[in-house]
C-alpha cells in the first residue's frame, strides 16, 4: 500500500476510496459503531483533566454521540473551530451547544482560544480516514490536524477513532506526519499503538 515514491499522490487515491466505503455504511452501522467508540474513549479517558477532540460528521465514527461523551470524562474539552481563511484551527470550549462551522461542520460557540490552546490538552483526539500499525494517520488531505499538532505538547497522548477495517498495516508517509499513540475502533476499542516505523 505504501508508495515511498509518491506519497502524497498514494494518499489521494487511498482517500478517495476511504470515503466511499464510508458514505456506503449503513445508518445502523454507523450507530453501533458511534456507541462503541464512545464507550471505548470514555472509559480511555479517565482521569484526563483537559481534552482536545473533535466533532465527528455524519460519516465519522462518533456521529451523534460524540462530543457529549467527553463530557461524561469530567475533563475540559476543546473543540477546533475552523477559521474563515486559512488552515490554522482555532479552538474553544466545549459548554454543551454547537453551532454550524465553515464546510458545514459543527463547532463550539464561545470565546476563540488561539491556535496554541492545543498546548493545554494532556491527550488529543484526532480524526482520521485510516491509521495503520506505526500509528501513521490518513486525514482528509486539507492539513489542519498536521498543523495543529505542531502545538500540541511532545508528551501529549495522541489517539483517533476509525472503524475497524480502517485498521491496515502501512500507509503513505510523508516527514511532518505524527504518529497517534493509540487508536479506538468499534470492535476493538481502545488499542495502544508501536511508535517505530519500519
Amino acid at each position: 500500500m505504501t508508495d515511498p515514491g509518491d506519497p502524497a499522490a498514494a494518499k489521494a487515491a487511498l482517500r478517495q476510496r476511504l470515503l466511499a466505503r464510508r458514505l456506503a455504511r449503513t445508518p445502523e452501522e454507523r450507530d453501533a459503531a458511534a456507541a462503541a467508540v464512545a464507550s471505548a474513549l470514555v472509559r480511555g479517558l479517565d482521569g484526563v483533566a483537559t481534552l482536545a477532540a473533535f466533532v465527528p460528521d455524519p460519516t465519522e465514527p462518533g456521529s451523534g454521540r460524540l462530543p457529549a461523551s467527553y463530557a461524561e470524562t469530567g475533563a475540559r474539552v476543546l473543540l477546533p473551530v475552523i477559521p474563515a481563511e486559512g488552515h490554522t484551527l482555532d479552538w474553544a470550549e466545549y459548554t454543551g451547544d454547537l453551532e454550524p462551522g465553515r464546510f458545514g461542520l459543527s463547532q463550539p460557540v464561545g470565546r476563540r482560544l488561539g491556535f496554541t490552546a492545543i498546548r493545554a490538552a494532556d491527550v488529543v483526539v484526532v480524526p482520521a480516514l485510516a491509521v495503520d500499525r506505526h500509528g501513521i494517520r490518513l486525514g482528509r488531505g486539507g492539513g489542519y490536524y498536521d498543523r495543529a499538532l505542531v502545538h500540541a505538547r511532545p508528551e501529549a497522548v495522541l489517539v483517533t477513532v476509525v472503524f475497524d477495517d480502517e485498521r491496515v498495516e502501512d500507509l503513505p508517509r510523508e516527514a511532518h506526519d505524527r504518529p497517534v499513540t493509540a487508536v479506538v475502533t468499534p470492535n476493538g476499542g481502545w488499542q495502544e499503538l508501536d511508535h517505530h516505523p519500519v
